[in-house]
């Protein structure tokens, strides 16, 4: 469950360690191990992908929108 919350939630490593029960060490090791299998569907991956890519698009935009003001 931990796992893939830290794989398709958005949330970074440290926010889903933060959560009581699991430190970050010991969920970088679970991402590391699991990270070339399918823990995550095709379709959940997908969705990383694109909330990763927007992120990344929003963050643009920010950093432009700050330089023209």
């Amino acid at each position: 469950m931990r796992l893939r919350r830290a794989l398709t939630s958005g949330l970074n490593r440290k926010q889903v360690a933060d959560d009581p029960g699991v430190g970050l060490s010991t969920l970088n090791k679970w991402i590391t191990a699991h990270r070339d299998t399918d823990v995550v569907s095709h379709e959940d991956l997908s969705l990383v992908q694109e909330n990763d890519r927007l992120r990344r698009e929003n963050r643009i935009l920010k950093e432009e929108r700050e330089i023209l003001n």
